[in-house]
């Protein structure tokens, strides 16, 4: 009951998703009549929940980067704090960008637990809330072109033309929503993934759905559940408030918003870029609320259609408030929670300079001379931790990071209970099982310790050589040790040197 009460503010932040993103996929199709309400909210629904099961895992990364809430009772105020500020601005009936809630409500808890934000995280993000816009006018513009002169061209008949554009939209919504659901899922229970309840389930034998999955059909489930019931009253701000659309640009429109999304989501494509030689876009929330509105403009503009720039005008306040409001909101409900609940909000992450980590920091390649000075000392403060190394330890802030990153305290214990009940052994090679059997019973103090004795155990967990072809494969070993990390990590802090199995 505890972890259903603490989950319940993120499907709060689906259900607030649900009712204002929706008109992002459907709003053009609904406004302009050629789809019903009804219709429109059942394909959302479905085709979100499949998006968010099978391919939602991809942009959730990002935002465990730029802030790990770390405690049960913190993740559920985050996500409170963003869904009663997305709430908020459906009510104004403005499509609010939920990702934008979501950072905000994130960058409360750092302030508040005197945590770091991770700067080159929060700048990836707020770099795709500029490029999102342009990217999906741009996609809009040349979506359009290319299908007027399709019916330039075939010159169909209009009631045939009419079915077409009404198949379209369909098309393109389902498109969309499952886009909108692989992408923004994140937002919804990204959070709760490292306090994730749920354990790996078998489904008559046929699949397996994993923890974190499950956790992302829950909430999809509550995205549905709003599309439903609070949805209709957006779609017409969407549909027909910022400019009047006509049936084929509203499949356009729909269409670029699909595409843009799903750019931002697909870890497939992102192979396939990647395996090319060719840059990726990095998988990150953006919200559909900016894809739909620069595809609006961009049709709008080239077209020389007359656009209402007070309704644009309140959108765009509302993307600049909502990720101001969300990280005051969480700040003030972090304070209320521990303080008034005598909740646990973050737990406290000590971080010690010691000769281990010295030479560690010097093997990849960090000046370290200033670092004798903080010798030994433990610091619980992240934030004063991050200002010592720059000022005391003369780092610059990007060796100050990866010097926080070592010097983080933990206890890590392989435990067999754990890899027989909890280790996801299909996601593993039978070289990396077999490594990670081979320290049972070990402890570490560091994840970085415990990263190395892998590797030493087996080549299939050494890192290749950071070059492009090398990235993807990089990038999955990774997600593998944040994913040990995660699971044998104990509780309990463990400071004192003479107590780690090496």
């Amino acid at each position: 009951m505890e972890i259903l009460l603490f989950l319940s503010s993120g499907l709060f932040l689906g259900w607030s998703l649900g009712a204002n993103d929706a008109a992002n996929v459907f709003g053009t199709a609904v406004g302009t009549r050629m789809i019903s309400f009804r219709t429109a909210a059942i394909v959302c629904s479905v085709f979100v929940i499949l998006g968010a099961t099978i391919s939602g895992a991809g942009a959730a990364h990002t935002l465990g980067k730029l802030g790990a809430v770390n405690a049960l009772a913190g993740s559920f105020t985050v996500a409170l704090a963003a869904a009663l500020t997305t709430f908020w601005m459906t009510r104004l009936k403005i499509p609010v960008s939920t990702s934008q809630a979501i950072v905000g409500a994130i960058i409360g808890w750092n302030v508040y637990s005197s945590s770091v934000t991770d700067t080159a995280s929060l700048t990836k993000i707020m770099l795709t809330w500029v490029a999102c816009p342009l990217i999906s006018a741009f996609v809009a513009v040349t979506m359009f072109i290319l299908i007027r002169k399709m019916i330039q061209l075939t010159k169909p008949h209009m009631l045939r033309l009419d079915a077409g554009t009404r198949i379209g939209l369909l098309a393109v919504g389902a498109f969309g929503s499952y886009s909108l659901g692989a992408n923004n899922i994140a937002n919804v229970m990204g959070v709760f993934v490292p306090d994730n309840p749920f354990t790996d389930l078998s489904v008559f034998g046929l699949f397996t759905l994993t923890g974190v999955q499950q956790l992302f059909f829950l909430g999809a489930l509550a995205i549905g559940v709003g599309v439903f019931t609070y949805s209709e009253r957006v779609m017409g701000t969407v549909g027909g408030g910022l400019v009047n659309i006509s049936p084929v640009p509203a499949l356009v429109i729909v269409l670029a918003q699909s595409i843009t999304l799903f750019l931002f989501a697909s870890t497939s494509l992102e192979h396939f870029l990647a395996s090319h030689g060719l840059p990726t876009f990095p998988l990150v929330p953006v919200s559909s609320s900016q894809a739909v509105v620069g595809a609006i403009l961009g049709i709008s503009l080239f077209k020389g259609a007359a656009i209402r720039f007070n309704v644009l005008g309140e959108i765009s306040l509302g993307w600049v408030a909502t990720p101001l409001a969300a990280g005051v909101v969480s700040f003030f409900l972090l304070f209320f929670v521990e303080n008034v609940f005598d909740q646990q909000v973050s737990r406290t992450v000590e971080y010690r300079i010691d000769a281990v980590v010295i030479e560690e920091l010097q093997v990849q390649g960090l000046v370290v001379d200033g670092l004798a000075e903080m010798n030994s000392e433990i610091f619980t403060n992240a934030v004063k931790f991050n200002d010592d190394l720059q000022k005391t330890g003369g780092l610059s802030a990007d060796d100050a990071s990866k010097a926080m990153e070592f010097a983080r305290l933990g206890l890590w214990e392989v435990s067999e209970s754990v890899i027989a009940t909890e280790l996801d052994s299909h996601w593993l090679t039978t070289g990396q099982m077999e490594a990670v059997r081979s320290l049972t019973d070990r402890q570490f103090n560091h994840q970085w310790r415990f990263n190395r004795a892998l590797a030493e155990a087996s080549a299939e967990w050494k890192l290749l050589p950071d070059m492009t072809v090398n990235k993807l494969t990089n990038k999955e070993m990774k997600k593998k040790l944040k994913y040990l990390g995660r699971l044998f990590k104990v509780d309990a802090t463990s400071t004192n040197p003479e107590k780690e199995n090496i």
